[in-house]
């Protein structure tokens, strides 16, 4: 294996101090350009890798930040994710992705971690927002409200349920089923509430709005509750369901498929979020949209003025929009 290349090694090349080459790598500006010129031609011929490790422990901090999801293999995460990536590089920063999968005991391992690392801030959308201790380490939540202790950026997920809803009785179902959980998810429970104020406006009853608890927000609970709601007996059975997310609504589609039912001429759905495979489905998903890269973009922002002279709390909160496609049609 080559030894590594250090300062020293680049200084003799160079023809110059260790304390030149220091410089010309962090206040190149106090250089003179000959001599910076000199210096950078040995470091290029010598393939000298500067040790940022070393540089960032002695300045107590990384240039990295760090998102940690809940569900990393839910594609609206990847995009929020995609929004922060763009936002630290423009600043000059690396990303770490961080996967809690929903479990709370992995979230405190990576934050944990993350404390350890002494990275420049952390991004998340938490299992437990109560379990958040401050650490020293600037900390945003994602896609959740805050209590005022953090910076926060989110969507009215209230209104984003009530939007579903709304547009599923204006298109005459009177039965209709909620899909999702579990209810620990903030955004579960933020959604069932505003399907909830829906019926309540609508004038029906409470027992309009059927509740199928999933034990998660993945494609497989979805094709569950498809087996779950086609079971329920026909006089009560909904003619419609809105999905907490996509990935619950593609489920639920596949499962109507794979038992002979027609969407949305048997059973219409909604879903949420709108990630890209909504509208490739087979039959077009209905979806309340989120701005994803820009949740995750703001985030960023807010987390780099962390440090800011003066630096008060913000929380932005994003107005969802209903996207209409084929699996909510017009009821006949």
């Amino acid at each position: 294996m080559k030894p590594s290349v250090g300062i020293r090694d680049v200084a003799q090349h160079a023809g110059v101090s260790n304390a030149t080459v220091s410089n010309v790598l962090n206040r190149p500006d106090v250089v003179a350009p000959a001599t910076r010129q000199r210096v950078l031609a040995a470091i290029e011929e010598l393939g000298f890798v500067r040790n940022e490790s070393a540089r960032q422990l002695r300045a107590g901090r990384s240039r990295v930040i760090a998102y940690v999801a809940l569900d990393a293999a839910n594609p609206f995460f990847t995009d929020v994710a995609r929004g922060v990536e763009d936002a630290a590089r423009e600043a000059g920063l690396a990303l770490f992705l961080c996967n809690s999968a929903s479990d709370d005991s992995r979230e405190r391992e990576y934050l944990e971690l993350l404390h350890e690392q002494r990275v420049e801030g952390i991004l998340i959308t938490p299992v437990d927002a109560e379990q958040l201790t401050d650490r020293g380490t600037p900390v945003v939540l994602v896609d959740r409200e805050s209590n005022g202790t953090h910076c926060s950026v989110a969507v009215d997920d209230v209104l984003g349920g009530e939007l579903a809803v709304t547009h599923l009785i204006e298109t005459g179902h009177t039965r209709i089923a909620m899909v999702g959980g579990p209810m620990s998810i903030q955004q579960v429970r933020d959604r069932h509430e505003g399907a909830m104020r829906a019926v309540t406006n609508a004038g029906l009853p409470a027992d309009a709005l059927t509740f199928l608890e999933t034990k998660g927000l993945q494609v497989a609970e979805g094709r569950g509750a498809g087996e779950r709601l086609v079971g329920l007996p026909a006089a009560r059975r909904p003619t419609a369901a809105f999905c907490a997310n996509d990935l619950l609504a593609l489920g639920l589609l596949q499962s109507m498929t794979q038992q002979g039912l027609r969407v949305p001429d048997d059973l219409a759905v909604v879903g949420y979020d709108d990630i890209e495979f909504a509208a490739a489905a087979a039959v077009p998903l209905t979806s309340v949209r989120q701005p994803r890269e820009q949740l995750g973009r703001t985030a960023a922002q807010l987390l780099l003025a962390e440090n800011e002279p003066d630096h008060e709390h913000r929380h932005v909160k994003f107005q969802p929009e209903l996207v209409v496609r084929a699996s909510s049609a017009v009821k006949r």
